[in-house]
């Protein structure tokens, strides 16, 4: 089941997304400074790629200081707005009864999208 979701949220807007958070993740990664927000981009769209079957998880090697500073530049330059986008697109996709699961897809994300420094989509 997880395969026919991915294989359909792919076509209908999963590549386009993945695309976007690519090309904003290697932007940042062309500053030094911008490298850690870059490569937590990549990884959300990587995980924007291919949702269904996967839950966002701690992943426990992080420094909970320091991603706690990281998060909260990342919340205030970028996080908040992404948030937004995919709360948008999840209340509107679960409005009808065949989208619910992508809407569903949507939070997830949105939740990863949040604070991606010590979380992973696994």
């Amino acid at each position: 089941m997880s395969l026919i979701g991915n294989v359909i949220w792919i076509i209908f807007g999963g590549l386009v997304a993945f695309l976007g958070y690519l090309w904003g993740g290697l932007i940042l990664c062309c500053t030094i400074v911008g490298i850690p927000w870059g490569l937590q981009a990549i990884k959300i769209g990587i995980a924007t790629l291919a949702p269904f079957g996967k839950t966002v998880r701690p992943n426990g090697g992080s420094i909970p200081g320091l991603s706690c500073l990281l998060n909260l530049i990342w919340l205030i330059f970028a996080g908040l707005w992404i948030a937004v986008a995919h709360l948008v697109f999840g209340v509107l996709l679960c409005i009808t009864i065949i989208g619910i699961p992508f809407g569903i897809q949507h939070f997830k994300l949105m939740r990863l999208s949040l604070a991606p420094f010590g979380y992973d989509l696994m």
